[in-house]
């Protein structure tokens, strides 16, 4: 490989990052920092491995000034919190036992035996913070190259030891791949009903990430022919409205989105989106969001659906339909509010009540029909209106 050194980029001079650095003495930069860093694209997170145990790692922290935070102890992980942003700093580590869904380890000074521990060759690269050089066990920079999502070793041990890892493979493989390695495809296919172990939690985070991925639509539509989601998600059996919906979110200019394109691989049924969402223990706003998607707009006009449905649920529901100039065009624009209130039908001559409440909704659907016309127009709707409802209770 040509590439032997990690290039420079913005991440590696963030406020703070040479002083921990220098403090620790022994770390280098590994996986997602690395990676994306060849890869040319943003670096969101830094993280550093180290030989060093934790509890040395905190009192050299400590000592130098830099506040250290033991997310993860028993796993040898500590953030250091920056001025640049926090750096996690973990143990070199290898794993002692593990049931698919938690891990316990022991340290060690050996680099490649962490990198062993690691799911897949891309994420397994290390590079020196001071010299740039980059430490590969495995092949990952050829692997990366090739865009080639491959485990590292065995796959069916690899899924075994953590079984989310069948949906990390696929993520990955939207998001940075073109080939999916065969033998790790067939043991994620072999053992799909191994997510049936895990929290339906660590499946919508790992899900939601990638249906908005590169390659969602082309992965997705693996995941379905391969049987990857009958064991948690049975209802997503199609990906026509998917790939749909994708193509026309690009078409109108709006960014991907996790829920939208959940409900778009679901029925449209609002009583399945609940299940799903109530299954995936999604917060209260995504599953609302969810149902709403999942119910086929009325026939009305974008900008009344946007009105009565509020603007993010119209995109929705617009963009899942195939509508794209139609959602373009209530994207950015603004919610009419209706120009008069029940004082002020009070003031024409109706008593507070039902009557109000009921000659106002009229007043309303007339607005809404004619186009949302001013309060000029407003008014003339509502003065004819109160003059039929009092001639109506004479």
């Amino acid at each position: 490989m040509d590439v032997l050194t990690l290039p420079d980029a913005e991440w590696r001079h963030r406020d703070g990052l040479d002083r921990l650095v220098e403090v620790l003495g022994d770390a280098r930069y590994v996986g997602g920092s690395v990676r994306d860093t060849l890869l040319g694209i943003p670096v969101a997170d830094i993280d550093l491995a180290t030989p060093l145990p934790p509890e040395r790692v905190i009192a050299l922290l400590k000592d130098a000034g830099i506040r250290a935070v033991p997310t993860g102890l028993d796993h040898g992980t500590i953030t250091a919190v920056l001025p640049g942003g926090p750096v996690e700093v973990t143990t070199l580590r290898r794993d002692v036992s593990t049931d698919g869904r938690h891990a316990t380890v022991a340290f060690t000074d050996d680099w490649r035996e962490d990198a062993a521990r690691r799911d897949f060759t891309i994420n397994a690269l290390y590079a020196d913070p001071r010299t740039g050089t980059i430490h590969d066990y495995f092949e990952g920079r050829k692997d990366l190259a090739a865009r080639h999502i491959r485990f590292i070793g065995d796959p069916f041990q690899r899924i075994a030891e953590d079984h989310l890892r069948i949906l990390r493979f696929f993520r990955f493989l939207a998001r940075f791949g073109d080939v999916a390695d065969p033998a790790a495809l067939d043991a994620c296919t072999t053992r799909a009903n191994d997510l049936m172990a895990l929290s339906r939690e660590r499946i919508a985070d790992e899900l939601l990430k990638l249906l908005v991925s590169r390659d969602a639509v082309g992965v997705v539509g693996l995941m379905i022919d391969r049987g990857i989601f009958v064991p948690v998600l049975p209802e997503i059996t199609r990906a026509e409205r998917f790939a749909r919906l994708a193509a026309t979110e690009a078409a109108a200019g709006v960014s991907p989105d996790a829920i939208r394109r959940l409900a778009a691989l679901l029925p449209a049924d609002a009583k399945v989106a609940e299940a799903v969402g109530a299954r995936l223990k999604l917060s209260k706003l995504q599953r609302r969001r969810l149902i709403a998607a999942a119910t086929p707009p009325a026939a009305e006009k974008p900008a009344v659906l946007a009105y009565r449905a509020g603007t993010e649920t119209a995109l929705d529901l617009l963009l899942i339909a195939g509508q794209s100039e139609a959602a373009a065009a209530i994207r950015d624009a603004e919610v009419p509010r209706l120009p008069i209130a029940g004082g002020a039908l009070v003031t024409r001559g109706l008593s507070k009540g039902p009557e109000v409440a009921r000659v106002l909704r009229f007043i309303e659907e007339a607005w809404i029909a004619e186009g949302f016309p001013a309060a000029e127009r407003v008014d003339q709707i509502a003065d004819a209106a109160v003059d039929q409802a009092l001639r109506s209770l004479r």
